[in-house]
């Protein structure tokens, strides 16, 4: 039979005690489809009559059993009782009534407050004085006339003198006690007797107590009088054959017996006894203790009255189990469909709750009463979770600790009931979850209840945010949000959780990882939409992390008490990880700034002239506008309101340092480098007087080995002439000393702010790489202008013109005179901080240009010993042209790189004969490994001059205008006259 109760209850309210599986989606439907309303008409669980019995009908006939109860158990007025009479009893009974109701055990045991009188009732109150007697009260009490009550009183006290009230079937002696005299008019009577039939077929065909037998024959004979009576009335003379007829099937309906009528006696007669019309009339007698003129309080009366009324039990075939039910859904049912403004009421049920959880233990075999207590706990709880699983709307600060725990403790406890009382299911404890079905209640209700206040603060917050469009300083949506959130977080904890906490301990966590949830979902689209980085993002950012610590420290500070101390909660808090999202997004923001800048510094280099008569200090405007760009990087950098700079300023500075650098590398790009200008050096011959003819030479030797050949042979007009190859090296240090002012002005900005030391530290290097790109391009770029100088621009008085031939008619001072002027135009043109190196660097192309001349410079060229000496002096001038009597480069820097080409000219001032043991000599000492017999080795071409190095002397030979020397060269190393 209980497993019958639970499969009846799960069916009716299956769908209000998993809303805890719903989506937020849904649970914010549910509480959206709320009623405003607090008081709607709950449905009775006590079902519903077949027939079409009013309400005032089943009073009166209550009414009827109550007296016919108490006349029957030796009552005062067991004889008729004139009004005098009664009017007597009433004054006499006054002071003594009045001083044992002061005192109710009842009320006192469900909690229920005695009424304090207003003052607009005292007057009341002396109206009604006279109602002394328990009896007067219930008439009062149940809206019955001093008239009925007269009839009643009279028919009854004829008929309970013979038999007990349970042994009669009331409605038939009423019918044969009471004539159309008795009543005001016939319609009255004719009212009150088809009331009466009405009742005989209510109880006995309708719902009786024991099923109706398909063979016996009175059912249907019992339906044919009353049919004929509702279209005339009854003749109720005990000589009336119809009325003779009608007792006899009354009675033998009325006396069936059953194995399964249970604590009945089997003396009584089953008129009124059947469910649910026992239940409809009980409910008429347990109403009459709410006082008539204050529906939402209980008369003080109440002991008595309950006394009174159980008298009526064998007759309705009532017990206290089922009276427990039954007043437990009158005062749940009066609360909750007045303005639930007792809470004395719903604490009442909640005690009597209690007791009938015993009681339903005791009465698990009872079919009736288990049918009863599924649908009445099924109403409860329905009711109950309708508000629990949206808390935030019905309960707030003032009423939830008188209410709220009465409700959830209703809820839980409906329930354990329908679960059969047990605390933990088998299947619970097989998968290990030890949560009871309180906890588990309570959970759902917490997640229901904030998921849907979530969404109810949403749409709160963008109404707000419609209304309020272009207000200053209004915090973004999301910001505001996780602002509400949180304080929709501590209002939690301070009002709910102390009160949820009884059935669940971590009932704060629970809310909070609710909250965190709900926020993060809400986070996650959002972030997922940003396109980029802005001061609203950052402050959402900054919300959610505030909000996250608040949500954290609630859930930490409300777990110190559990087995894990919050650690199972924490856990399904997935942070939101604001940090990470906000250094992602900075890291976005940068990569798009320099992005932009890469892709403006690509554009403009391409429209770059290099002009150095743009401004006065000579150098590219596009450096000017690229380092704003980086200043005005920097400064919004550190102007974001967040507290990750020092971590995120490498990022910006890579991504700075690579656009600079790229910069640096376009501002370099198409200048050429060494190999793009130097000659090829020709293979080695030895020398012949024929040799010297200046159109062996062949031009194409001369022809740069680099693609960037064509570019490189521009006029001065070009992007690549020497100007425009000075101003390329101003650029380049314009940023290189730009990069350390705007260093230190970020540096002094960061400490008058009181940033981090740290920041400002990082700042002292964050332009390294940049700076060092400077440095090195520089170089490059001297090192290409001097060499396009020396061996493109001065080629023909240089590389194809100089010791042509006969040296005497082709010396040096053509190419210095044009040095000059190039060496004057660097001069002017070239910032003052690198035009030293500038010229240094064309002083030593010069030189290695010169030695170049002599050891490489191919069969047109010829020395003899003589030539030495216009050789020396040549050089001599060239040195001068840079010392330029102490206006031009410092004496040891020319003393620095002269020396090389010094150290070898005496070479050839040395006889051939000299040379060639000199040459066999070094060229054995760098071969120590060969045998003395073995053939001198040709030794390599390092490029390394040096009057020891073997190719170098070797080359002076090959040079060398003298038979010996050609003769050695043909004998030990067969070297061609000619290529």
């Amino acid at each position: 039979m209980w497993s019958r109760l639970k499969s009846i209850t799960y069916r009716k309210v299956k769908r209000h005690h998993h809303h805890h599986k719903t989506t937020a989606a849904a649970a914010a439907a549910v509480t959206a489809a709320m009623p405003s309303e607090c008081t709607e008409p709950l449905t009775s669980p006590f079902g519903e009559l077949v027939t079409n019995l009013s309400d005032s009908e089943l009073r009166e006939t209550a009414y009827e059993i109550l007296v016919g109860a108490r006349l029957s158990s030796g009552g005062k007025s067991s004889t008729y009782a004139s009004d005098s009479e009664k009017n007597s009893e009433r004054a006499a009974a006054t002071p003594q009534t009045l001083t044992s109701r002061a005192a109710s055990k009842v009320k006192k045991a469900l909690g229920l407050r005695s009424r304090r009188k207003k003052a607009s009732e005292k007057a009341e109150s002396e109206r009604v004085k006279k109602v002394s007697t328990i009896g007067e009260t219930m008439r009062v009490q149940m809206r019955v006339s001093e008239q009925m009550d007269s009839r009643v009183r009279k028919a009854l006290s004829k008929v309970a003198a013979d038999q007990k009230i349970e042994s009669m079937v009331l409605p038939l002696e009423m019918l044969q006690q009471l004539k159309p005299s008795d009543f005001p008019n016939q319609e009255e009577y004719e009212a009150w007797q088809r009331r009466n039939l009405k009742l005989l077929e209510a109880g006995l065909l309708l719902h009786p107590l024991v099923p109706l037998d398909d063979e016996n024959t009175a059912p249907q004979q019992l339906r044919g009088i009353i049919d004929g009576a509702l279209e005339k009335p009854l003749e109720t003379s005990k000589n009336n054959e119809t009325m003779q007829a009608l007792r006899t099937v009354v009675l033998s309906l009325a006396c069936r017996t059953s194995n399964n009528i249970g604590s009945v006696s089997e003396t009584s007669t089953h008129w009124a006894d059947g469910f649910p019309m026992n239940l409809k009339i009980y409910q008429m007698l347990l109403e009459a203790c709410f006082d008539v003129n204050d529906e939402t309080s209980v008369i003080e009366e109440l002991d008595e009255v309950l006394e009174l009324i159980k008298k009526t039990w064998l007759v309705l075939g009532m017990n206290q189990m089922l009276h427990n039910l039954c007043f437990l859904w009158i005062l749940f049912n009066r609360y909750a469909t007045m303005d639930q403004a007792e809470g004395d009421l719903l604490s009442a049920g909640n005690n009597l709750l209690i007791k009938v959880e015993n009681d339903a233990k005791a009465m698990k075999g009872d079919e009736n009463y288990c049918r009863m207590l599924s649908s009445t706990l099924g109403a409860i709880l329905s009711w109950a979770e309708k508000r629990l699983l949206g808390y935030h709307r019905y309960f707030r600060s003032d009423n939830a600790e008188s209410t709220m725990g009465c409700v959830v403790s209703m809820a839980v406890l409906s329930v354990k009931i329908m679960e059969g009382g047990e605390g933990i299911s088998n299947e619970d404890h097989i998968e290990g979850n030890e949560m009871d079905v309180g906890q588990e209640k309570v959970d759902a209700y917490i997640k229901s209840s904030l998921r849907a206040a979530f969404v109810q603060i949403m749409e709160t917050v963008k109404s707000s945010k419609s209304s309020s469009t272009g207000q200053q300083n209004e915090l973004p949506f999301m910001a505001k949000l996780a602002e509400d959130v949180s304080t929709l977080a501590f209002t939690e904890k301070e009002t709910f959780s102390p009160i949820l906490k009884r059935w669940h301990p971590l009932a704060a966590g629970v809310a909070v990882a609710t909250l965190h949830s709900c926020y993060g979902n809400e986070l996650k689209q959002y972030v997922s939409s940003i396109d980029e980085l802005t001061p609203d993002v950052l402050e959402v950012m900054k919300g959610a992390d505030k909000l996250e610590k608040d949500l954290v420290q609630i859930a930490v500070e409300n777990s110190e008490d559990s087995e894990d101390g919050g650690k199972s909660i924490i856990r399904e808090m997935l942070p939101y990880e604001a940090d990470s999202v906000t250094s992602n997004l900075v890291k976005s923001w940068i990569k798009t700034r320099t992005d932009r800048l890469k892709e403006w510094v690509d554009r403009n280099l391409q429209q770059e002239v290099w002009d150095p008569r743009a401004n006065r200090e000579r150098f590219a405007l596009s450096a000017v506008e690229v380092l704003r760009i980086v200043d005005e990087a920097f400064e919004a950098f550190f102007l974001l309101p967040i507290t990750t700079h020092s971590a995120l300023l490498p990022d910006l500075a890579t991504g700075i340092n690579s656009c600079l650098q790229h910069y640096i590398s376009m501002a370099k790009f198409g200048c050429g480098t060494q190999s793009t200008y130097v000659p090829t050096m020709p293979p080695l011959t030895r020398c012949s007087r024929r040799s010297k003819l200046p159109s062996v030479f062949k031009k194409k030797e001369k022809v740069p080995k680099k693609s960037q050949a064509g570019t490189v042979n521009g006029n001065e007009n070009d992007s690549f002439g020497t100007p425009q190859m000075c101003c390329r090296i101003n650029t380049l240090n314009y940023i290189q000393n730009e990069l350390n002012v705007l260093a230190k002005r970020d540096i002094t900005h960061l400490s008058s702010s009181g940033t981090n030391q740290d920041i400002a530290d990082r700042m002292e290097k964050v332009f390294e790489l940049s700076a060092a790109a400077c440095v090195e391009g520089i170089q490059q770029l001297c090192e290409a202008t001097a060499n396009k100088v020396i061996f493109q621009d001065l080629s023909h008085f240089f590389w194809d013109g100089l010791y042509i031939g006969e040296v005497s008619s082709t010396r040096i001072d053509p190419f210095l005179q044009e040095l000059d002027h190039y060496l004057e135009v660097i001069s002017i043109t070239v910032h003052d901080k690198v035009r030293t190196q500038v010229i240094t660097e064309v002083m030593k192309v010069s030189f290695d240009g010169f030695l170049m001349v002599l050891l490489a410079g191919g069969p047109p060229r010829a020395f003899t010993l003589q030539d030495y000496e216009i050789i020396d002096e040549d050089f001599n001038f060239l040195t001068d042209l840079f010392w330029s009597n102490g206006d031009g480069l410092p004496a040891e820097l020319i003393e620095q790189f002269s020396t090389k080409v010094k150290d070898i000219l005496p070479l050839f001032n040395t006889d051939t004969d000299s040379l060639i043991e000199k040459f066999k000599q070094v060229t054995l000492e760098s071969c120590a490994s060969s045998s003395a017999k073995s053939k001198l080795p040709l030794p390599p071409t390092t490029g390394q001059w040096s009057p020891t190095e073997p190719n170098t002397v070797l080359r002076v030979l090959c040079y060398r205008n003298d038979e010996t020397a050609a003769k050695f060269l043909k004998k030990t190393y067969h070297l061609p006259k000619r290529l």
